[in-house]
């Protein structure tokens, strides 16, 4: 490809690109409930080495007035993936959009990263009170 050419961006990236994080209606508004969710692939790089990070993204939450819809969260995950970042900021960054979407009774998300030079990070970061199910 010639450096007047550009590439057109395959669906894919457009689609995390524009990620949003889409949410619906709670189908039992009022009743104590929990959802988890695993994304074992996520990824962003180390603000000071450049190098990928990888980490277990786990979510677990109470939902409140809407419920987060699974490939709008993969997208929007996905779109860290080139993003330098550190992982106190970037858990705690998804943290308050999933917050800020759907509007949880309790969340908690946990980032298990990787090791990386013999150190094992993992962060954890909630927001609310826990209902008893």
């Amino acid at each position: 490809m010639s450096a007047d050419q550009t590439r057109t961006p395959l669906y894919g990236e457009r689609a995390i690109a524009e990620a949003e994080l889409i949410c619906f209606d709670n189908p039992r508004l009022g009743r104590a409930y929990e959802v988890s969710i695993t994304l074992p692939e996520f990824t962003c790089k180390c603000p000071f080495s450049g190098y990928p990070d990888f980490a277990t993204l786990r979510l677990v939450y109470q939902p409140g007035p809407r419920v987060m819809e699974l490939k709008a969260i993969k997208l929007y995950v996905n779109s860290y993936r080139d993003r330098s970042i550190s992982h106190e900021e970037v858990t705690n960054r998804i943290l308050d959009d999933f917050v800020a979407a759907c509007e949880p009774v309790w969340m908690q998300l946990e980032a298990d990263f990787n090791p990386r030079g013999n150190v094992h990070t993992v962060i954890r970061a909630s927001h609310g009170s826990r209902q008893p199910c």
